[in-house]
This record gives C-alpha cells, sequence and structure tokens, in this order.
C-alpha cells in the first residue's frame, strides 16, 4: 500500500444493494441512520458537469473555491453471460431493461427458428415459449434511464446521482426515497420492457408466453406479480428434495402461489410450474416419491404440470441414456416405469382438469407491499393467514389497477372475489398512490385489515396528504369506520373475519396433533368443487366441514377417474363429509346436485382379510439385465438382498408368478375382492387368469380382482418395475467385465447404496363391502 485516505462523512446503509447492484430481502429493515443537516450534502450544491465533458473524456471545468467530490457515472456490460448453455449459445445477457435491446435480440433469435422449422410455428407447430427463472444477475442502468425516471417519477434524478455512490444527500430519509424510486424504476422497466415486450413479440408471431421470475427466494429488482401479469400462462417452480424426503418448502410454495394469484386476478386462468425438478436421486424415482410434491403444487394453486425434464434420447441401444447433468427429472422414454407411467400421467391431467374448472374461491386478498418480491419475503415462513381460509396473494399494480368494491365485496374483472384485504408488516413503507386506493376501496364498503403505515417511501409523494389520509383510514386502530368499510388496525387477521361473520370455508376435525389437510376451492357455475389434500405419511379419517349448504356431497377420485356419493350432515349453513384419506391421499369433494333431505349416511366399508398369499413365489425377469431368467422364492425379499448378483442388481421388470385357490364364498354378493400387495417397489402391473386389471403406483397397492376371479385355482401374475440405481451401481462393481447401463453422468458409485426392489408384500386376498 502506497497511500491510505480516509474520506470523512456519512453513507446510506446498504446503498449497493439499494442502488440496484446487488440483491436484498427486505430493503426497508435497513433505514440509513439520520444525520445532521451539516452532514448531509445540499442538493444545491449539486453541479452537473455533463456538458463540460469532451468526447475524448476530459473535464473543462474550473471548480469554485473549497473542497469538491468530482464523481463520474458511466455504464458498461454487467459481464453475465446466460446458463446453462452449449458453449456456441453462451454469450453476454441482453439489456432487459430496454425495449429496444429485447426486442431486436427475440426477433433474431425467433427469425433464425423459423428459417429452421419454416412455417411450423403458432397454431400449426410451436405454440409456445418459456422464459425460465431469472438467472441474470443484477442490472441497473440502460441508455433512457434518465429519461424513464424523469418521466414516471415526477422529477429530474440527476442532482440525486451522488445518492448511488453512498452519498447522503439533504437528508437520510430523502436519501433512501430516491434510491426506492429508482428501484421503482427498475421494476417497471423490466416489467415493461423485457417481459411484456417478449410477450408482445410472441403475440405478433401467433404464439404464446410461459413466463417464469423470481422462483424461490430469489431477490433481484422487479416485482413478480407484476412481470407475470400479462403472461398468457404464468409460471413458477417445485424443486423435489429425495426420493422421500418432503419438508416445507416456504419459498416454491411463495413461487407457485405468486403465479396462480396473477392467474386469478388477471384472468389467465392456467397456472403452470417447472415441475418435480430434482438435484438428486438420478433415476431413483417414481410416481409415488413424486406424488407429495405434485399434490402440494395443486395445492398452491397449480393445474399446469411442466415436468423438468424429459431429455433427448438419441441413443436406441444404451439405456438409461443421457440426463440434464444432475439436475431435472429423469422422465422420458428410457425410464424403467415409462410403459406403466400412464394411470400417475392421467392422475395429474384429471387433477389439473378439475382445478380448471370455475373460478378460485378466496377470502383473502394478501398485499405484501411494494419493495420486495414475495418469494424473498416469504422464503423462510408463509404469511399468516388463519386455518380455514384460502388467499391471494395481490401486488401494488392489482390492487391500484385492477382491485374494485362491487357488490358487497373486492372484486376483479376476472370474476375473483374477496371479503377483506390484508396487509403484511412490509407493506409499513406504503406509496401514496396504494393508500389513495385502499382509502377508496374502504370508503366504497371494503374491510382492510393491517398495521398503519409509517410514511411513503417516495419522494415523488405529498407526505403531508400521506399522514392525512392515513389518520383518516386508522384513527385509533379499533375498527375504524371510514364511509360505508371498515379498516382494522389492532386486529389479527382471523378475529377481524370473526368480526365480519366470516366462517371458514373448511374445517375438520384432527385425529393427531399434526394432521394437515390442504384444500384448493373452486367455485363451479352449478356448485362447489374442493380439492383436499393429506399432507401426511399415514391414513387419516376425519370430519370435514365445507361453507356449503343445500347440495348433496360426492366423492371424485383423480387417481382412478371414478365418483362416488358421500354421506354428509348439512347443520347451521355448513355440509360436514366423514373423509378417509390414505397416506398422502388426495380427493375432490364435489357439491352440485340440490340434498333432497339434511343428511345422508351411507354403510360403511368393511374390509375382511380373507387369505395371506405366503411363497413359493415363480419370478422371472426381463432378459438382457444380467438377471436370471427365472428363479423361485420360498418368501418375498428385496432383490437387493438377494445372494445372486444377477437378482440384487437388476433394474426392470420382474414377473411373479402364482396359482391361489378361491372358495366360492369369496365372491359374496355386493362385495369386491381385492389383491393387496402390501409393499412394492415401485410399480405393479397385475392380471388373473390372463385378464389385466391395472396398474398400481402408489400405497395402497390393491387390485379389485373381481373381474377375473373364478371359484377354483386362478392363475395370478404380479409384474414389478424397480428403479435404474441398483443396476447401475452394479455395473460400477470392481472387476466387472459385461455391463448393461449407460448414464451421462456417472451418478452411482460400487459403494453407493442399493435401493429396496420388487413385490415385498406382505401380499393378502381381502373382501370390501359395505355393511
Amino acid at each position: 500500500m502506497s497511500e491510505l485516505v480516509l474520506h470523512p462523512g456519512v453513507h446510506v446503509s446498504r446503498f449497493e444493494e439499494k442502488a440496484g447492484f446487488a440483491n436484498l430481502i427486505g430493503m426497508d429493515a435497513f433505514p440509513t441512520p439520520q444525520v445532521s443537516a451539516s452532514d448531509a450534502i445540499r442538493k444545491s450544491d449539486i453541479v452537473d458537469l455533463t456538458a463540460k465533458m469532451h468526447p475524448d473524456g476530459t473535464l473543462d471545468w474550473t471548480p469554485p473555491a473549497g473542497n469538491w467530490v468530482v464523481l463520474r457515472f458511466g455504464y458498461s456490460l454487467t459481464g453475465v453471460t446466460n446458463h446453462p448453455a452449449s458453449p456456441e449459445g453462451t454469450g453476454l445477457e441482453v439489456d432487459k431493461l430496454s425495449r429496444e435491446a429485447v426486442k431486436e435480440y427475440m426477433e433474431k433469435y425467433l427469425d433464425n427458428y423459423k428459417s429452421a422449422v419454416g412455417d411450423l410455428m403458432g397454431e400449426r407447430g410451436l405454440k409456445y415459449v418459456i422464459s425460465d427463472s431469472w438467472e441474470a444477475g443484477t442490472a441497473n442502468w440502460t441508455d433512457d434511464m434518465v429519461a424513464e425516471f424523469t418521466k414516471r417519477r415526477g422529477y429530474d434524478p440527476r442532482p440525486w446521482m451522488p445518492v448511488l455512490a453512498g452519498h447522503v444527500i439533504e437528508s437520510s430519509r430523502d436519501s433512501d426515497r430516491f434510491l426506492w424510486d429508482f428501484r421503482k424504476t427498475l421494476g417497471e422497466l423490466l416489467a415493461e420492457n423485457h417481459y411484456d415486450q417478449i410477450n408482445d413479440i410472441l403475440h405478433a408471431r401467433g404464439m404464446g408466453h410461459y413466463g417464469e421470475s423470481h422462483e424461490e427466494g430469489r431477490a433481484f429488482i422487479g416485482d413478480g406479480m407484476e412481470v407475470k401479469r400479462h403472461n398468457d400462462v404464468p409460471m413458477s417452480a417445485m424443486w423435489t428434495q429425495k426420493p422421500g424426503v418432503n419438508k416445507e418448502q416456504y419459498g416454491y410454495n411463495a413461487d407457485i402461489r405468486e403465479s396462480a394469484s396473477v392467474a386469478h386476478i388477471y384472468g389467465q386462468n392456467l397456472v403452470a410450474a417447472e415441475s418435480l425438478t430434482a438435484s438428486s436421486g438420478a433415476w431413483a424415482w417414481s410416481p409415488a416419491t413424486l406424488k407429495p410434491t405434485a399434490d402440494k403444487e395443486l395445492a398452491m394453486g397449480l393445474n399446469r404440470f411442466v415436468i423438468h425434464t424429459s431429455v433427448h434420447q438419441p441413443l436406441l441401444d444404451r439405456k438409461p441414456g443421457l440426463a440434464l447433468g444432475p439436475f431435472g427429472q429423469w422422465f422420458n422414454r428410457n425410464e424403467t416405469w415409462a410403459e406403466q407411467a400412464k394411470p400417475w400421467v392421467s392422475y395429474l391431467a384429471r387433477s389439473s382438469y378439475l382445478l380448471q374448472q370455475g373460478r378460485f374461491d378466496a377470502d383473502i386478498a394478501y398485499f405484501y407491499g411494494e419493495d420486495s418480491n414475495l418469494t424473498a419475503l416469504f422464503g423462510k415462513k408463509s404469511p399468516d393467514i388463519p386455518a380455514g381460509y384460502n388467499f391471494d396473494y395481490i401486488n401494488a399494480d392489482a390492487l391500484i389497477h385492477v382491485l374494485t368494491f362491487k357488490d358487497g365485496q373486492l372484486a376483479t374483472p376476472s370474476g375473483m372475489r374477496y371479503r377483506v384485504l390484508a396487509l403484511d408488516p412490509h407493506s409499513q413503507q406504503m406509496s401514496l398512490p396504494v393508500l389513495k386506493k385502499i382509502r377508496d376501496l374502504v370508503q366504497a364498503g371494503a374491510v382492510v385489515a393491517g398495521p398503519r403505515p409509517t410514511d411513503t417511501p417516495s419522494l415523488s409523494d405529498d407526505s403531508k396528504e400521506f399522514h392525512s389520509i392515513a389518520d383518516q383510514l386508522w384513527g385509533s386502530g379499533s375498527g375504524n369506520t371510514v364511509g360505508k368499510g371498515r379498516m382494522y388496525g389492532d386486529k389479527s387477521l382471523g378475529d377481524v373475519l370473526t368480526a365480519i361473520n366470516v366462517a371458514r370455508d373448511v374445517d375438520y376435525t384432527k385425529p393427531q396433533a399434526d394432521s394437515n389437510l390442504l384444500f384448493v376451492h373452486r367455485k363451479l357455475a352449478d356448485g362447489d368443487l374442493y380439492f383436499v389434500d393429506n399432507r401426511n405419511d399415514r391414513d387419516e379419517s376425519v370430519d370435514a366441514s365445507f361453507r356449503v349448504t343445500g347440495k348433496e356431497a360426492e366423492l371424485w377420485h383423480a387417481d382412478t377417474g371414478t365418483t362416488e356419493p358421500a354421506s354428509f350432515q348439512i347443520s347451521d349453513s355448513r355440509t360436514t363429509v366423514p373423509l378417509h384419506l390414505e397416506p398422502w391421499g388426495t380427493v375432490f369433494v364435489v357439491f352440485r346436485k340440490s340434498a333432497k333431505t339434511p343428511s345422508r349416511s351411507l354403510p360403511k366399508t368393511v374390509e375382511t382379510t380373507l387369505a395371506t398369499v405366503d411363497g413359493p413365489w415363480d419370478l422371472s425377469f426381463e432378459p438382457n439385465l444380467g438377471a436370471p431368467a427365472k428363479i423361485t422364492l420360498d418368501r418375498l425379499i428385496s432383490w437387493s438382498d438377494s445372494s445372486d448378483e444377477g437378482v440384487k442388481y437388476f433394474s426392470g421388470k420382474g414377473t411373479y408368478a402364482k396359482t391361489i385357490d378361491a372358495p366360492a364364498d369369496w365372491s359374496a354378493k355386493g362385495a369386491h375382492v381385492w389383491l393387496d400387495l402390501g409393499d412394492v417397489k415401485n410399480l405393479a402391473e397385475v392380471s388373473v387368469n390372463g385378464k389385466p386389471l391395472g396398474i398400481v403406483w402408489k400405497t395402497p397397492y390393491r387390485v379389485d380382482i373381481t373381474p377375473a376371479l373364478k371359484p377354483g385355482k386362478n392363475a395370478v401374475e404380479i409384474k414389478v418395475t424397480n428403479a435404474w440405481v441398483n443396476r447401475i451401481i452394479g455395473d460400477r462393481q470392481p472387476n466387472v467385465t459385461k455391463t448393461y447401463t449407460f448414464t451421462s453422468p456417472k451418478f452411482y458409485k460400487a459403494d453407493s447404496k442399493l435401493v429396496a426392489s420388487g413385490l415385498l408384500g406382505p401380499v393378502k386376498v381381502i373382501r370390501i363391502a359395505r355393511e
């Protein structure tokens, strides 16, 4: 070090993040401490020297007497490149704040694509483009930034430019306010010039846009709902964790609910997500281990799955084949269970279709503020929504431009209706336009619940007017009446809903303290539909109470495509339905038909074990995968526990064969006989007497064998498919001379843990009948 100069003075707290050079969650938590007037720079002392600069970069200026700090502002490429991408497809990120730059890039890209596929774009071919989650780093300047700022904020930013370098001008509060205005301008430019521009370009070509943005926990400049508002299909993401691990993922919950809220409020209805992405467990997943994540997506509002990914497999003779590095899902034609995937895919399709019907029903519009995207705000904890109610997020744009008060409720042109507008604590820095709209809604009759905002964060706003409106709205804070509506400033959201007589939409008995059911309510033209999701790996029997009256209850099963009437009891404008949910089970409860009586009690289902099916079992294996053609098992074991290495490391399909003697009294009138397989790793296809009876892919692994069962001897075949993992590990063993698998990259080692495989049982024949 040759020289050290200490510069006295004060600086704006976290100015790098506040100026958009880096990311930060909850910037309102880092206000700049108040400084004395003598320590702050007066705006009148700022001199714009731009006109004194020569083209060669030299400054032609004689400063007046005194000590001056000269700041030179310029901008350049950030150096960030798009990723992941092939070397040929890698380049510097486009200026996403510039409409012209985005347009030039997108038009050239689509022209190149058109030159390859001709007219196979739009209605006749490629219909949609997906913009993936934001991974472009930060950018905080563009060519016409000064003009855009001035147009949008109503004042010239140039006297405030030193604040971008951390200097305090006029006061700490004013400096923070300028930076809020600066970020607000960046966010609007990103939404309009990048995301909206992509929509416009695609629409001009007859195509649509699936748009992701912030994904889980990312805090880049811009509002996630605002950037998705004009997407044809707002889109999010939810990753899996490890097979069998299903911990709460708050950031992904927020991301999907963000897209769902956009679709509900702005009217797209479809809600997509990059689904089931994984970073571990290559070729180890099955429909049963994927189901809890898929169901959570549905419960958060998704109704269109975009499975990430189905990697193209150009090699016909090598399996399982190529992968997207360590990421994605390994769902393609080379998956061991690809031929048995239809029941699982049908389950996803039926569930998605049902959740596209009617409109979402929620009591709460939840305003989360204006300075942090919600996937960052709620990355560690979800909002405090009272149990039994559902909600949409709402941002400033929708609150100001879309939300109205109509027929006694908050309303949107898309058909959404809400009973309460809730204000998150992060909204306490509230812009004057938002505050004015809240005042207008309350005066018209709306109910608003939340803390009084402390001040406006914007230099554009009139602080005196702000506090005058806040005083009018909040008053003492205890249920203040304003016009036709009410403002609750000091009550919990649950207490507010009770005060205005809004009962829980769904309530249920809890057999155990951690019993946890999630729900989605869709209002249909002729009734109500509820998706109910058991979030535990155990059976749950509950009495579920729905805010519906006058209609019969039906149960619709998306896994089988079947429906059945349900018992119900109508009382006090609610309908109670007894539900039995399997581990990670779901059901649709539908109310359509008018109830002729206030209750219906159907006979209970009785399950009787008729026989336990013990060994021996004949077991034959799919050829050319290293296993013997056929073995006999005295008892059921996991293939991975076999002493025969061909069986131990086998992956693929193994068929169990057994003859079962069926007494004539098994088939009682009105009863059904089922084959319960116990535990299966991972899917099973059952046939009896040569008649295929279905594929089971989740617990309980049961098949109704009544249509094929006959008195006397019955030939039973159970074709079980496991995962690729064990065969890949077997091929990594030392001294192996013949291998059966090819993967890229190589996910497993010789000492990697084998996974349970095959029919594990116990296998039983059971009879199910109504009492």
